[in-house]
């Protein structure tokens, strides 16, 4: 599959940031973007005037990612997973659950330390499981983003899950379910903030694409766990964790000359490859368990992409 194709799918795994519907970017010399969230940008209207922006702007265009105004979520960071749709096989929960389990203190995670915030406060290379939701189908098949916030508020509205502000809300769906802003088309996943029960909560759409669209959003065949959906799943967590991460609320850590966050610079490019027993390519090892996990954008020793850091 050709890079700029894969992007365009996986990066909106996220840019998470905010719920707008992903779309052509309009581009002048002097744009100045800001993350949607679902991977690229769309103009930030509420910027300097063009003219005022422009010289900054033609020099930061080769500086990467840059620290905005906003909060990173340097603190210990709390996973928890909505498991929505009717169609969950066991292998594949476990597969994600694993990841969940022990991507938190690996040398691949690790790579987010790079990032800091206004303070200067690294980020820290601790992520826990916290806990699970079920959902089994409650709003249907065809999810709007404001179904998928709707899930999460339900989720914490009902005491399934608790309310978190350091924590980040994943919606796992099953293979039958889709977003209809998007997935397969636009993105694979993505990653907002909204104010849910009087708190900022961050949250994330990840989709299955093992029905739908192997080709667009699937990692490789075989799979290493031979659990297409979920493997392919599991690298897409993986971005819009560490996207969540850098940038929660969308006015953290990204490029301000096209709106791409730390996952969206590394999107399909997983570096150097081992071979599984069953033939599957793989790149990295979470528990007991192997993945092919795209790569991280680091900021030390100098902004690249990378499997771990240091």
């Amino acid at each position: 599959m050709a890079l700029n194709r894969k992007l365009m799918l996986l990066a909106v795994s996220c840019a998470f940031a905010s719920v707008a519907t992903a779309g052509t970017v309009r581009d002048t010399g002097d744009s100045v973007y800001k993350p949607t969230g679902k991977g690229w940008g769309e103009l930030d209207l509420d910027a300097q005037t063009h003219a005022q922006k422009a010289a900054t702007l033609k020099a930061q265009r080769t500086a990467n990612l840059t620290l905005q105004s906003g909060p990173v979520m340097t603190a210990p960071k709390n996973v928890y997973y909505i498991w929505y749709g009717a169609n969950w096989d066991a292998a594949s929960k476990n597969v994600l659950t694993n990841a969940g389990q022990n991507i938190g203190g690996s040398p691949y995670f690790n790579i987010n330390s790079t990032y800091y915030d206004h303070a200067g406060t690294h980020v820290q290379n601790v992520v826990t499981y916290a806990g699970t939701a079920t959902d089994n189908g409650s709003l249907g098949t065809q999810l709007s983003d404001v179904n998928i916030q709707t899930i999460v508020s339900n989720a914490i509205g009902s005491g399934a899950l608790p309310s978190d502000t350091n924590g980040i809300y994943f919606v796992m769906t099953d293979k039958n379910t889709t977003a209809t802003s998007g997935f397969c088309t636009q993105y694979c996943g993505w990653h907002t903030n909204a104010t849910i029960g009087g708190k900022d909560i961050k949250y994330s759409f990840v989709g299955n694409p093992e029905t739908q669209c192997p080709a667009g959003c699937g990692a490789s065949t075989p799979s290493p766990n031979n659990t297409p959906g979920a493997d392919a799943m599991a690298s897409i967590f993986a971005h819009e964790l560490e996207e969540a991460t850098t940038d929660p609320d969308g006015n953290a850590w990204y490029a301000l000359s096209n709106g791409m966050e730390n996952g969206d610079k590394c999107a399909w490019n997983f570096g150097t490859t081992s071979t599984a027993s069953n033939g599957a390519k793989y790149n990295q090892t979470f528990g007991t368990m192997k993945y092919l996990i795209q790569q991280n954008w680091t900021l030390l020793p100098a902004q690249a992409c990378a499997q771990h850091y240091p």
